[in-house]
């Protein structure tokens, strides 16, 4: 079906649109992958010698190398341009992740409680994209993320 452009919120949805992923490209994905089971604390589940995904239970983090770019189109994506996305991650204990991670990241900020009550701690990954570790510390946060 052609719809003209413009018109697209006109089109019936069957299904809910439901977030699947954030991918990331990586010019080493051999290095990304094995950066992300680091931190995360799950193995990655090799799809292709060139794209792979850890799932956990609230988000899925797809890895492509840059062969997959082509696949889509070329130059559309390129490794280490982003400045815009922090991937966040809610933990148990930021400070005890801290301790774990310090000397295995290139850190950016060290943990400390910002104003909307989340603990966090920000490092970057091989490619520069800005990792957000946090832990909820005010009774608002708690509340926050309390159905999530």
């Amino acid at each position: 079906m052609i719809v003209p452009k413009g018109e697209e919120h006109n089109l019936p949805r069957n299904l809910p649109m439901t977030f699947a992923s954030t991918r990331l490209i990586a010019a080493d994905i051999t290095t990304m992958v094995a950066f992300y089971e680091l931190v995360i604390g799950h193995s990655a589940e090799w799809l292709a010698p060139q794209f792979a995904e850890i799932v956990t239970s609230g988000a899925r983090i797809a890895i492509g190398s840059t062969e997959t770019v082509a696949l889509f189109m070329e130059g559309s994506a390129e490794p280490g341009a982003n400045r815009t996305a922090i991937l966040e991650f809610r933990v148990d204990d930021v400070d005890s992740e801290f301790v774990r991670l310090k000397d295995k990241v290139d850190v950016v900020i060290e943990p400390k409680t910002l104003p909307w009550g989340n603990r966090t701690l920000q490092f970057r990954d091989p490619e520069g994209t800005i990792i957000s570790l946090f832990t909820p510390v005010t009774e608002a946060a708690h509340s926050r993320f309390g159905s999530r």
